[in-house]
């Protein structure tokens, strides 16, 4: 199928939240060791919206069953015209991806009650239908990306900041980025294929550094208050 596909390049992800001032030094570090990304808009920064799907009883949120292992989400980065239907499905910290690449007209079609056929998205539309999903959210923020090809393979940092969410009611992209949901807040996520190079091993050592379960989704959706009970 064109335009679809399935990778572990980034097979494990971690995640931190910091403050300001210490993402500001992280990526003063980081700018010192990684390369920037290549798919930037600027050197190493862009902004990423995407559209995050929900049952009626919110069962991604409450992660009841598969739902806790799988999220599905449109992407956009910057104001491309096109964007990336995905599904992310995670376990413990393995993170394994499928993506499709449409133009952002095409999204109409995810308002059908059957899914298009010969559509780049009909597996996406297929599984949101099946699941009973239907766009809750929209969440955009600030992300500067640093990359590195080392002895254990690729490795990638984000910074992610100034995260901000709305209510939607169908597949469009909102103008307005919405309330700020994670004030004074940074989300530092390192994704690496095998083992943690020691790259990261040293960025985690000099900055005190310790995992946090995080979801910008279930974050988000508390701060709108649709759901209160975590």
């Amino acid at each position: 199928m064109a335009n679809v596909w399935e990778t572990r390049e980034f097979a494990f992800e971690l995640k931190y939240v910091v403050d300001l001032a210490t993402a500001q030094r992280i990526r003063d570090w980081a700018r010192l060791r990684l390369q920037p990304d290549p798919n930037s808009e600027t050197e190493d920064f862009y902004r990423v919206t995407s559209l995050y799907f929900d049952t009626p009883r919110f069962d991604v949120f409450h992660r009841r069953g598969s739902f806790g292992r799988g999220k599905y989400r449109v992407r956009r980065y910057g104001c491309a015209p096109n964007v990336f239907l995905e599904r992310k499905l995670k376990t413990r910290s393995m993170v394994t991806k499928r993506r499709s690449l449409v133009d952002t007209p095409s999204l109409n079609a995810l308002e059908a009650s059957d899914a298009k056929a010969g559509w780049t998205g009909a597996w996406f539309h297929r599984r949101l239908l099946l699941r009973g999903l239907r766009p809750i959210v929209q969440i955009s923020y600030n992300r500067t990306a640093r990359v590195e090809m080392t002895s254990l393979g690729p490795v990638r940092l984000t910074i992610d900041e100034d995260l901000r969410a709305s209510g939607i009611e169908g597949p469009a992209f909102r103008s307005e980025q919405g309330a700020q949901v994670l004030p004074d807040k940074a989300v530092v996520e390192l994704k690496f294929r095998r083992a943690m190079p020691a790259v990261f091993k040293e960025l985690v050592a000099e900055f005190g550094l310790t995992p946090a379960t995080f979801s910008k989704y279930r974050t988000a959706a508390q701060a709108l208050e649709f759901v209160k009970n975590a």
